[in-house]
């Protein structure tokens, strides 16, 4: 029998008590991931406000704001599981199990649709990948095996091995054997692994160089200049922006200049409130959440334009010198737009004097990108999935909108949709058949699934 989503995000509770991690925030991680992933199904909204305690008349527009939230964790880690990782915690690879279970109890929430499964498939995805751990399992859904382990444990790891602990205990959070964090080293050679985005990492390097000298000046006692952390990426969507984001925030933590290295990602709706005066409130918790790690604003040009906007541009400006040791932050949007946008508000110009240029991806590279996900996905792509792949690209017309990697994880969610719906009458499917893509799940639906649904 499946999880319920409540029974999933109790035991992720647990596993933060546990960890030492704010159990409200773990919640709040949770369900944002559950919402993202159940948001293709019919009436998932209500089953999910009903199990997350959302219920009520803004249970809909609850269910909708989180799932634009959890849209980021289908790419990767949470904050908290960024964190987690960084220090090598002990406790991070139950914590990552525990969010893949939050994923595979909400694909079902509501009348399952394909879609979601493919959502939930990619989710846990990007909160296993870098928890030690490999707990993966092929998403199947529609009364077949489950996504991962509903364990949340390994008999690999000392501390995931205990049995979870029921919520209602609230156990002391228990003090970890100190852990190496992630050295620079580690950060720049994953960053090296990335596909494409040559002139990025060159730069990278070049900015990890200069800052880890530059402290190096200053336990020496010597006088050392000025030098903004800040930077501003210019890219279209899915060149890796977010990516490169959360390394950087790590390797800053590695050199020292970071308490955390969490990233925290938002955009004007998370920044702006309905009023004036609501605005400045709204951003600085926004800042106080990213503080020790880096903020990440997305589209930051769309800030600019009227006084609503304005107020969160000065809120940020302030926040930005009273927290100047302890907070970057990185802005990105598309390259045109972003250089008016600082060019225009001088507190920004005097901040941000590094600007990163991410190119557009070629079809070699989407597709290579496309691999990697899917064997992070634990999924066979083989060489007729790739061309089939080859051909979709082929006729995808590009423009400034065109998603890059956001466009070939689309299209792996969608396959992964596609497959458990093939293998939705095969009782039982071998191991074989639970990872394997074929071409075929490369193309436009066949079949009318909601019709068949009904």
């Amino acid at each position: 029998m499946n999880t319920s989503l409540g029974a999933a995000l109790a035991a992720l509770e647990a596993v933060a008590t546990k960890a030492g991690v704010d159990p409200s925030t773990a919640v709040a991680e949770g369900e944002s991931l559950a919402a993202t992933v159940a948001e293709p199904n019919k009436g998932a909204f209500a089953d999910w406000a009903e199990q997350t305690g959302h219920a009520g008349d803004g249970a809909a527009e609850a269910f909708f704001d989180a799932a634009v939230r959890g849209r980021r964790f289908r790419v990767a880690p949470t904050p908290t599981m960024g964190v987690l990782e960084l220090e090598r915690s002990a406790h991070a690879p139950a914590y990552a199990a525990a969010l893949a279970d939050v994923a595979s109890a909400a694909a079902e929430l509501g009348t399952p649709d394909p879609r979601s499964v493919g959502n939930a498939a990619m989710a846990s995805a990007a909160q296993l990948g870098g928890s030690s751990l490999d707990l993966r399992g092929p998403v199947v859904g529609f009364d077949t095996p489950s996504l991962v382990p509903r364990s949340g444990y390994s008999t690999n790891d000392p501390v995931a091995t205990q049995p979870i602990p029921e919520p209602d205990k609230q156990p002391e959070p228990e003090k970890e054997p100190e852990q190496p964090t992630r050295s620079v080293e580690e950060l720049l050679a994953e960053l090296d692994a990335l596909t494409g985005l040559d002139a990025v990492k060159k730069e990278i390097h070049k900015q990890a160089a200069v800052l880890r000298i530059e402290g190096l000046r200053k336990e020496a006692g010597l006088g050392r200049p000025t030098i903004t952390r800040h930077l501003v990426f210019n890219g279209n969507p899915g060149t890796g922006k977010t990516t490169v984001a959360r390394l950087v925030a790590g390797i800053y933590r590695a050199l020292g200049l970071l308490t955390k290295g969490q990233l925290v990602e938002c955009d004007r709706s998370e920044l702006v409130a309905g009023y004036l005066g609501q605005t400045a409130e709204k951003t600085s918790q926004v800042v106080k959440s990213a503080e020790g790690g880096v903020l990440f604003i997305d589209e930051a040009y769309s800030l600019a334009g009227d006084q609503y906007g304005k107020e969160a541009i000065d809120t940020l400006v302030k926040e930005m010198e009273d927290k100047r040791d302890d907070l970057v932050v990185i802005v990105a949007g598309y390259p045109v737009p972003m250089a008016g946008f600082i060019a225009e508000n001088p507190g920004l110009e005097s901040r941000f004097r590094t600007m990163l240029d991410f190119a557009d991806y070629t079809d070699d590279e989407l597709v290579t990108i496309f691999a990697s996900m899917a064997k992070a996905a634990d999924y066979d792509a083989d060489e007729a999935v790739l061309e089939r792949l080859r051909a979709v690209l082929k006729d995808t017309e590009r423009g400034p909108a065109f998603g890059n990697a956001r466009f070939v994880r689309n299209e792996l969610e969608a396959a992964i949709g596609r497959q458990a719906w093939r293998l939705r009458d095969v009782p039982a499917p071998t191991v074989e058949q639970l990872r394997s893509l074929s071409a075929a799940d490369l193309g436009p639906d066949t079949v009318d699934i909601a019709k068949e649904q009904a």
